[in-house]
């Protein structure tokens, strides 16, 4: 490939001279021909080369031009757009179109990324962040998020999926940007203005999956194994016959987002269920690539792993015996604040709840670390080595998961009704020793719901989802009613942020908290102490009602878990840094004077 303008192996690879050459990976057919279409829709069809006998077929034009339209067509019947396109502007179905992300005029070559104790994610959905519901729509509202203290954008999947509404996990084409989004022309000047801004990118990813509707790549080659089994059906082919090629497409994936389109990190979507037996996992794989442009861009990227197993391997480096991924999600933080404040019990918040596991997954990630967990009938993860830090670990109390697989999507501020335990939850995410992601509009408290949509185009796998969700749900409603219809375009629009938060309202009070908070994790020295700190409960460890937590040498935080005021033990009070419940966050008490004692669900903090 030398001369090319990208590493990737397969597409249209754009060269300087202004050719470009198409390479397609197909060993399952016997004949590609590529279909080129200009613009009065005549075609002109090329007969693709075999190159060798690994199942590749390669065309190369000269002096092609940014835009050219084309399609595959297997073995001359079925025309297919290309798995590894980088624009569809008419969506799935349509003709794939050429792009040369290497003629975007970049101004971030000064930029050099976060560095990872920096980082505060801040998870959002682009098509209903805004009311335009598109990437340059987000660009006038980067210096709101800079204000804030928000260090790092992390997009849910962008890749290119069915019809115009979806949240992004039933994607078809991975290497194309979603064309209702502005495509890719749209998320580079994104990715552009949120570098001048002084904030980093991340995307998440879906690598355990294609989605369920116009995906073709079974017809491609041995993209799939039997070997195992995912929730979304077979799993992706990463470790048996074929599967070199199959790694290559992840790899490229991988390796295009953080080079081509300068993002400065990937969120790995499930990773429990990405299976691999193979001596060098994938997931070591893409962290080697992250490492590889790194080192050669001078930025600094993180690869974050979402995994549901407890497990420390995914962050351990490899000659520890894990894959070296430079943090993980831990879900036992949110389960444990979610179900202590609003009191659920059911599904997966089973085993959670209890005012000791908060003690424990404020010092460590993991309320079980290879403990006995009543959900899974069995004992769960492992235990963290003493030498990792907080930082390898991302927590939450809200992100779009846990709003909006939900029956109704409703999210904290509706199910807590209480501004003083929306605060006091607020601390817990930002005093915690770990990595905090903030789920967009939970910083005024966005009282709009955010459920599930989508777009599918087939009525039968839409009635599938219609009757699943109900099914799912049915112990959770009065009636099936009450559940948003996913294709429903009203359902879409009501997840759209309302981005409000008048000055005296609680909502500008929680916002203000937000910002001091993270304020504060950059300058006080304690909050920069990710591996020295522990919690406990006052006055009894087992069922006090007081949560101590240390960090450093310096910083001392007491949070009051119950609805009544708390005597703090002698020895302890003074002029407090912070309290959740000072007037100007919208509590009861006064910013100064000696404190002795905690308010319902109030925040100390002396420092």
């Amino acid at each position: 490939m030398d001369g090319a303008t990208t590493r990737r192996r397969c597409g249209a690879i754009g060269f300087p001279d202004g050719s470009v050459r198409w390479r397609l990976w197909a060993p399952a057919v016997p004949s590609v021909e590529l279909i080129l279409i200009d613009d009065s829709e005549r075609q002109c069809v090329v007969s693709m080369r075999r190159d060798g006998d690994g199942g590749y077929f390669e065309h190369t034009d000269p002096n092609v031009a940014d835009g050219q339209r084309y399609f595959y067509r297997l073995h001359g019947e079925r025309s297919r757009p290309d798995p590894c396109s980088l624009w569809q502007p008419n969506g799935v179905p349509g003709p794939s179109a050429v792009v040369r992300p290497d003629r975007f005029n970049w101004s971030d070559s000064g930029w050099r990324g976060v560095p990872l104790q920096d980082l505060v994610f801040y998870e959002l959905h682009v098509g209903t962040f805004t009311r335009e519901g598109t990437f340059e729509a987000i660009i006038p509202r980067l210096p709101a998020l800079r204000e804030l203290g928000v260090t790092t954008l992390e997009l849910l999947p962008v890749n290119q999926f069915p019809g115009g509404r979806n949240w992004g996990y039933d994607g078809v084409l991975p290497y194309a940007a979603q064309n209702t989004y502005g495509g890719p022309h749209g998320l580079h000047k994104l990715v552009d203005a949120a570098h001048a801004a002084g904030l980093a990118v991340t995307l998440d990813v879906v690598y355990n999956h294609f989605g369920p509707e116009e995906s073709y790549f079974h017809e491609l080659g041995p993209y799939f194994t039997d070997a195992y089994k995912t929730p979304w059906g077979s799993a992706i082919n990463y470790d048996g016959p074929g599967s070199d090629p199959v790694r290559d497409f992840v790899l490229d994936n991988a390796r295009m987002w953080l080079e081509e389109f300068h993002l400065d990190g990937l969120r790995l979507d499930a990773i429990h269920a990405i299976y691999d037996l193979g001596a060098k996992h994938i997931l070591q794989a893409i962290k080697e690539v992250a490492e590889d442009v790194a080192h050669r861009t001078g930025r600094q990227i993180h690869v974050v792993g979402e995994s549901d197993l407890n497990d420390p391997r995914v962050i351990l480096p490899p000659e520890r015996g894990g894959h070296g991924l430079d943090a993980q999600w831990s879900d036992d933080f949110h389960h444990t604040v979610h179900a202590l404040l609003t009191g659920e019990r059911r599904g997966y918040y089973c085993g959670y709840g209890e005012r000791h596991q908060l003690a424990r997954v404020m010092q460590t990630p993991f309320v079980y670390p290879r403990d006995y967990s009543p959900h899974r009938g069995r004992k769960h993860g492992a235990p963290v080595p003493a030498d990792v830090g907080g930082e390898h670990f991302v927590v939450c109390i809200q992100n779009h998961d846990q709003v909006g697989n939900r029956a109704i999507g409703d999210r904290l501020t509706a199910l807590l009704n209480d501004p003083a335990k929306q605060r006091l939850a607020t601390c817990l995410l930002l005093l915690s020793p770990h990595l905090p992601l903030l789920f967009m509009g939970e910083e005024y408290g966005e009282a709009n719901c955010f459920p599930f949509f989508c777009s599918f185009c087939g009525e039968e796998l839409i009635e599938a989802v219609r009757q699943g969700r109900k099914r799912e749900f049915a112990d959770f409603v009065e009636s099936p009613e009450e559940i948003p219809d996913p294709a429903d375009e009203r359902t879409f629009q009501s997840a759209k942020l309302s981005w409000s938060w008048p000055e005296g309202s609680w909502h500008a009070g929680l916002r203000r908290l937000y910002q001091d908070l993270l304020a504060a994790r950059k300058t006080w020295p304690g909050m920069r102490d990710f591996l020295q700190r522990s919690s406990r409960l006052l006055p009894d460890g087992a069922h006090g009602s007081i949560l101590e937590l240390t960090r450093g040498d310096a910083l001392h935080a007491y949070l009051n878990l119950s609805n009544e005021r708390q005597r703090l033990e002698k020895g302890i009070g003074g002029n407090a840094r912070l309290s959740s419940e000072w007037t100007r966050y919208g509590g009861n008490r006064a910013g100064d004077g000696t404190i002795s004692d905690l308010l319902p669900f109030e925040c100390i903090v002396f420092a």
